[in-house]
This record gives C-alpha cells, sequence and structure tokens, in this order.
C-alpha cells in the first residue's frame, strides 16, 4: 500500500507535525503494523501499535529516504517494540501470546465477515504451529509487505537465513492445509 507519489512532502510535512500528514501515514500503516504484531503475539497488539507510531513521531525528524526506507525503518521500529515487550512480559513472569487477538475493523456484510473470520481464524491457528522466527518473516514478508532485505534488517539476520525461514515456514503452512482438505 503506497503512501502516496508525494512521498518526500508527505514527510516533510510530518516532520513539521503537520496533522494531515500523520492522518495519511497512521491510515496506511496502522493497519499492517497492528496485524505484524498480533501474528507475532503481542499481547496487546493496539496498544504496542501506538507506541510504535508514538516513537515514530519523536523520530521522524532524523528519518532519510524514500517510502521504501520509511515503511522498513517504521517495522524496524514495530520489531523491536515487540522484542521489548516480551522481555517485559519475561520479567514479570506473564504469559505474551496471544494471536487470537488480531482486531478487524467493524463492517458491513455479516456473511462475508463471518467467512473472513473462519479464513482469519484458521489462518491464525495455522500460524500458531510455526515458530517464532517463521511467524516474523510471513508476517513481515506479507502483512508488512517487505523485501527480502528489509525482513533481514528488521530481524538483524541474514537474507538467506531469512530465505530459508521463508521456505520452511510456508511448507509447514502448505503441510497443515493440504492436511486440513
Amino acid at each position: 500500500m503506497p503512501l502516496g507519489p508525494d512521498f518526500q512532502r508527505l514527510i516533510a510535512a510530518a516532520k513539521t507535525g503537520a496533522e494531515w500528514a500523520w492522518v495519511v501515514i497512521y491510515e496506511d500503516l496502522a493497519g499492517p503494523v497492528t496485524a505484524y504484531l498480533a501474528a507475532q503475539g503481542a499481547a496487546e497488539p493496539e496498544d504496542l501499535a501506538a507506541e510504535v507510531f508514538l516513537q515514530v513521531a519523536r523520530d521522524v525528524a532524523a528519518f532519510e529516504g524514500d517510502e521504501k526506507g520509511f515503511r522498513s525503518w517504521l517495522f524496524v521500529i514495530a520489531h523491536r517494540r515487540l522484542v521489548d515487550s516480551w522481555r517485559a512480559a519475561n520479567r514479570r513472569l506473564q504469559p505474551t501470546l496471544n494471536l487470537d487477538a488480531i482486531a478487524e475493523p467493524p463492517g458491513g456484510d455479516v456473511e462475508e465477515e463471518a467467512l473472513e473470520r473462519l479464513a482469519g481464524d484458521q489462518l491464525v491457528a495455522a500460524l500458531k504451529s510455526l515458530t517464532r522466527d517463521q511467524r516474523a518473516v510471513l508476517s513481515l514478508r506479507i502483512i508488512g509487505n517487505l523485501t527480502l532485505a528489509d525482513t533481514a534488517t528488521v530481524l538483524g539476520r541474514r537474507v538467506g537465513a531469512v530465505k530459508v525461514l521463508q521456505r520452511r515456514a510456508l511448507i509447514a503452512l502448505e503441510k497443515i492445509f493440504r492436511d486440513r482438505s
């Protein structure tokens, strides 16, 4: 989902605190960030996403780059916040995994929503069977729409390692869905 052809003007406006620019950024990226955090088992993905956007707002003045770089930078922040939340939860000795917390916006057609939720529930159940690293790779690649290189940067891994994790995750998902058929 592109922020638009006039990305540099949008970022320049965001750096000055223009409300319209932050509305555009938030509306475009809040859903994917929240979905990524939920898919990774964040206990409160919406709250964590809010923290991510607060951090982005604090640090946007230092950002230099294009739209692709901005998206990658934002997901690096999201991933770091997620890891911080896991560490904090481990210190408190409370469980943090809650993959059932994927929020869906209120909508219209009840039948369509029910079918989507069923598909979503099946996907969440399948994601639970993957390793944390496999979930991270698929979430960043699919939900975050990041490249292999950007995903490697976010996770602090080599591109080759990301490729292997992605391949293993896709093979595992294929097996899960094939067994359910």
